[in-house]
């Protein structure tokens, strides 16, 4: 799910070096879902392990200065693929933009509903008249009233209240009591190193539908394009390099992006492989169903599209 507002626009280019580079080398394009973090760890490990070399291609990322903007960019055939979140991609198809999930970077959920234990709250019923964060109206807003009904509350038992992405900030200075879109490989370790007891809540275990965090969006006109597949055979490659040599991935993430260096990316680093989709390319239909069938009777969608209109499994 969206997490933030991007600060500043940045770009990458992941191959071989420029003077080592192949004349037949394919350019493809990546709008990143946000600037350059430790979520990314995958297609910097591809670069590294040189996957991205040995499938051809040219590889840039973008990171944007509007996070809205990506999709519609890609949809116009103006970039190859850009990463987005399955829930955003329902709400993308049912305005009409012709996108297809392509592949996954993060294939289990990262968001959580986070309260700080020093404010009484122990489980999720706690919540009761008590003041909840968020910053997307609309999805985050329906898995709050989603996790508050498998307890017996409703919305009307909270105060919700728009931290417009603050979701740290808010907490610590006892704004509200909780927020949603928090992230259990950032946020809730931001926190503890702070010093703080976060009280994490998993939307799956509270009736919301498991689904992909970060997944690869590209235009129904690219979905046959070697260069798509190229790309998602390389990503895996760039999963298992980084699995097998962890450390060595970091030191070299490091280098190129010396911002990260602390103590919060590099723990957030560590945290993430576990959730890394081993196999990028691979689509679990019926997770895709079940989110989809989950939006539509939320009133998030209106339009009733079978799973072709909006995920695909791309082979070689």
């Amino acid at each position: 799910m969206l997490r933030r507002h991007f600060v500043s626009s940045v770009a990458a280019t992941l191959a071989a070096p420029a003077l080592a580079r192949a004349a037949s080398a394919q350019s493809f394009t990546l709008i990143l879902d946000w600037f350059i973090n430790p979520d990314h760890a995958p297609l910097f490990a591809a670069k590294y392990c040189g996957a991205f070399a040995r499938a051809g291609l040219d590889v840039k990322l973008i990171a944007p200065t509007d996070p809205d903007v990506p999709p519609r960019l890609v949809a116009a055939g103006q970039a190859d693929a850009c990463l987005s979140y399955q829930p955003q991609l329902y709400l993308l198809v049912d305005q009409g933009l012709p996108l297809r999930r392509t592949g996954t970077l993060i294939d289990k959920p990262l968001n959580t509903l986070t309260a700080l234990k020093q404010s009484g709250i122990t489980k999720l019923a706690d919540l009761k008249g008590r003041k909840i964060g968020y910053s997307v109206a609309g999805v985050e807003t329906v898995l709050i009233g989603t996790m508050l009904k498998s307890v017996g509350l409703q919305l009307s038992d909270v105060t919700l209240v728009n931290v417009n992405f603050n979701l740290v900030t808010a907490l610590q200075s006892r704004e509200v009591d909780a927020v949603i879109g928090t992230f259990r490989t950032y946020e809730d370790i931001q926190l503890a190193q702070a010093g703080l007891e976060p009280v994490i809540f998993a939307p799956e275990d509270y009736g919301v539908p498991q689904a992909d965090e970060l997944i690869l969006l590209s235009a129904e006109s690219k979905l046959k394009a070697p260069a798509l597949a190229g790309f998602l055979g390389a990503l895996r490659e760039g999963v298992a390099a980084l699995e097998a040599e962890p450390e060595k991935m970091l030191a070299l993430f490091l280098k190129d992006n010396p911002s990260l260096n602390d103590k919060l990316d590099i723990a957030s680093w560590h945290a993430l492989p576990p959730y890394f989709a081993r196999d990028p390319a691979a689509l679990d239909a019926a997770r895709y169903t079940k989110y989809r069938d989950f939006m539509r009777a939320a009133g998030l969608i209106k339009k009733d599209l079978p799973l072709s209109a909006y995920a695909v499994q791309i082979t070689a």
